[in-house]
């Protein structure tokens, strides 16, 4: 199961997201591709993907091979929660670390990117967000971690201290939605696909 959880306000129609969909379906992985548009409580988005990766480990192939998480901002907060709890591998791609104190002043009504459409992000998410931070990584072979130093919304270096030790790419200016993930993108392949990565590397 390869699970890729987009940020917020984001959806499966995220460029990242659609980009690492052709390419999983190119790898012969469309099959075990899931990139579901994620409810915005934070619980709720939770408990759906523990749903997924539950249901994944009931099927032959989930049996065989563990599941890879991807998130994206809020989705790699995610995605570092989940991972941990499933004890499988992740990919953070500009993830946020602090998920109740970046989202404090996104409380009220929100638009979705994609589509303009209208919801809540109520005031009470910002605890359910809280009681999900963990420490850094205990394992940080398993995370790979993928920071651009052009971030215009979250902290770069803040990122890298927390995910210290872990594989990763600082890249080198770009933006918060990785305009030039296409250029980076086999590393992260390459990782989804378990060849092997080294540790830090900076473009």
């Amino acid at each position: 199961m390869i699970l890729y959880l987009h940020g917020f306000r984001s959806s499966p129609h995220s460029t990242k997201a659609q980009m690492l969909a052709k390419e999983m379906a190119k790898q012969g992985f469309a099959d075990v591709w899931h990139c579901p548009q994620l409810p915005a409580g934070p619980q709720e988005a939770i408990d759906l993907c523990n749903n997924l990766i539950s249901s994944n480990a009931n099927t032959p192939s989930g049996r065989d091979r563990a599941p890879v998480i991807i998130g994206s901002s809020l989705g790699g907060f995610y995605a570092q929660y989940l991972a941990q709890k499933w004890s499988c591998r992740a990919v953070l791609l500009n993830p946020v670390i602090d998920a109740a104190r970046d989202l404090a002043i996104h409380t009220g009504k929100q638009t979705q990117y994609h589509s303009n459409e209208p919801f809540e992000f109520h005031g009470h998410y910002l605890q359910e967000l809280a009681a999900m931070k963990i420490g850094p990584p205990a394992q940080p072979e398993r995370f790979f971690l993928m920071a651009a130093t052009g971030d215009e919304v979250l902290d770069w270096k803040e990122m890298v201290a927390w995910y210290a030790g872990c594989p990763s790419r600082v890249i080198s200016g770009s933006d918060h939605g990785i305009h030039d993930f296409a250029r980076w993108m086999p590393e992260v392949t390459s990782f989804i696909l378990d060849s092997g990565l080294s540790h830090q590397k900076t473009d």
